[in-house]
């Protein structure tokens, strides 16, 4: 298989988060159905955090094991600035963007009010965005690692594997923006798409040329510091609803939603 070929695997790997980004042209105006679709996406993203920090631990774990102190401690301290990284970049990136949409004085907008909606729902939908494409560059490397070391029938089945996990990702990219009933524009979806599931692709070229489990580590880090951030305001979002009911219902299909793609993933081989 050539390296253009392998390539190829790792798009079609990235390509399927787009399946659920046309979600978020959908129009919830119920209360309720907003409430479930903002707790369904933090159950998918709990999940993915979960996910992400057991890899990203697991060459630290193995380093212990082996009593290889210096090695973990190296990871370790890798994977703390970059989940720290990860989360507070967005905390001042989110900072800014509210400083930039403050009103002038004598507006009489109210920072937080329904016009704001649109932007804040839209901001978060990127800023998920940006912690999945983190995850999803990891997932290319295990993808070119694979195929680089004459594994090839291990890649192929990490691409239907990721491939399948991706699609419900990208539903978690777009539920804030259909929770809060703002309809996106195609364009704005394809960006959101190729910022999500491009790096799948990226991860894969690089992956078939070295091999770094402090770069994987690195990125796995950054993506779970980035998705703590988010999942902690989608559940922010989910107490003002007020809905407790329909919000755990919510959370515990999104979550068990994860478990099931990453079964998938893990029959597939990985």
């Amino acid at each position: 298989m050539t390296s253009a070929q392998i390539t190829m695997l790792g798009a079609i790997a990235g390509v399927t988060i787009f399946i659920g980004l046309p979600v978020g042209r959908l129009r919830a105006q119920m209360p309720r159905t907003r409430a479930w679709l903002n707790a369904l996406a933090a159950g998918i993203l709990i999940f993915l955090l979960w996910d992400v920090l057991a890899h990203a631990w697991e060459p630290i774990d193995v380093a212990l094991g082996d009593g290889s102190d210096s090695t973990a401690v190296g990871l370790g301290a890798l994977m703390a600035v970059g989940i720290a990284v990860g989360m507070m970049s967005l905390v001042y990136l989110d900072r800014w963007i509210a400083g930039r949409a403050a009103p002038s004085p004598g507006t009489g907008n109210i920072p937080g009010s329904a016009p704001d909606v649109p932007v804040s729902a839209a901001t978060l939908a990127l800023m998920i965005a940006v912690g999945i494409g983190l995850h999803n560059f990891a997932e290319g490397l295990a993808i070119g690692n694979s195929a680089a070391s004459g594994e090839l029938a291990l890649a192929v089945l990490l691409v239907i594997g990721f491939a399948v996990h991706n699609a419900t990702e990208g539903f978690g990219i777009v539920a804030p923006m259909a929770a809060a009933g703002v309809r996106p524009s195609w364009r704005y979806l394809l960006l959101l798409g190729v910022i999500g599931g491009g790096p799948t692709m990226l991860g894969t070229v690089i992956g078939q040329r070295f091999t770094s489990e402090s770069v994987s580590v690195v990125f796995l880090s950054l993506a779970a510091g980035s998705i703590l951030y988010v999942v902690v305001e989608l559940l922010a979002v989910a107490r003002r609803m007020n809905l407790k009911t329909i919000t755990s219902w919510g959370l515990l299909l999104g979550l068990f939603l994860g478990f099931v793609t990453d079964a998938i993933v893990t029959l597939a081989g990985a």
